[in-house]
């Protein structure tokens, strides 16, 4: 029989954790489905790596299996280390949090039973998120779609991918993917399924609106070149402007009324300075980001196995 690798990248999870180890085994067991279940402890501060020990000695030997970072790394990391020490025919990769439900586990599955080798998880609903939440996350994926010409308006981590694009994700030698559009990047076979995103039992999310916003201009920068390109038509449509402003200039001045005062060319510094500093921003954050591939420092260091 197959064996389905199921990744669960954990942090601060110890709320979570019992309830995860009790759903996602009863649920795959009830179906009959082989099973491991590789939580990725990515740093976690508080007991999670304990309830995951905890877990592994109470099922039977070799459904649980548990990755510790030396530190937190992050979530693409924690995904990619799971994926790195699967061991099944197919692999899954969902929250730890079962926002992601076990039972749709079992529709992917059967999809990729029938050939299929990458089945997305799409979001239905969002769940209780809230407003300004649901809108930044519509922007975020707008962006996306649009500069990488996939469609992930309701894309997300929730996803079961064959061994074979498995080993070609590995391969893989960004140190900074972007799993969530990758993953769809690279083809093959695909289907989906629809859930709904499940309320959290217990615990918070781990995710502010700081880390979240790093999060999507992180991927932005890493997957796509769309805020390079945005720059460069800010500046074309700069040019045109200041050529029209050239020309009603001279028009004013060869008429004898040319504008008094300096408040026209103080505004006009401010808004190109601004305009400067800007794109320098952007250009020197892709450049950091050329420099830290260039480094090649791993993706991630484990301290401890189980």
């Amino acid at each position: 029989m197959a064996l389905l690798s199921v990744v669960i990248p954990s942090f601060n999870e110890e709320a979570m954790l019992p309830a995860a180890l009790e759903a996602i085994p009863a649920s795959l067991e009830e179906a009959g489905i082989r099973y491991e279940l590789i939580f990725v402890d990515d740093g976690s501060n508080d007991r999670t790596w304990e309830c995951i020990a905890r877990g592994a000695k109470e099922k039977p030997e070799g459904t649980i299996r548990g990755v510790r970072f030396s530190r937190n790394f992050g979530k693409e990391a924690a995904i990619f280390a799971g994926l790195a020490s699967a061991k099944g025919d197919c692999v899954a990769v969902m929250d730890c949090d079962l926002q992601h439900p076990p039972k749709t586990l079992i529709q992917m599955y059967r999809l990729w039973e029938e050939g299929y080798e990458v089945i997305e998880g799409v979001k239905r609903s969002r769940g209780e998120e809230n407003a300004a939440h649901s809108f930044a996350a519509r922007v975020f994926y707008r962006i996306m779609s649009t500069s990488t010409g996939l469609d992930m308006s309701k894309a997300s981590d929730f996803k079961l991918l064959d061994r074979k694009a498995v080993e070609v994700l590995l391969r893989i030698p960004e140190r900074n993917a972007f799993f969530r559009a990758i993953s769809s990047w690279i083809g093959f076979r695909t289907a989906s399924v629809e859930f709904d995103v499940q309320k959290r039992a217990a615990g918070e999310s781990k995710w502010t609106v700081f880390s979240l916003t790093k999060y999507a201009v992180n991927n932005i920068v890493g997957f796509s070149s769309a805020p390079m390109k945005l720059v460069m038509w800010i500046g074309v449509l700069t040019l045109i402007f200041a050529f029209l402003l050239s020309a009603e200039t001279l028009v004013r001045y060869f008429s004898g009324s040319a504008v008094e005062g300096f408040t026209t060319v103080i505004l006009l510094l401010l808004v190109l300075g601004s305009l400067i500093l800007i794109s320098l921003g952007v250009i020197g954050y892709y450049i950091s980001r050329i420099f830290e591939e260039v480094k090649g420092r791993p993706r991630y260091i484990i301290s401890e196995t189980l």
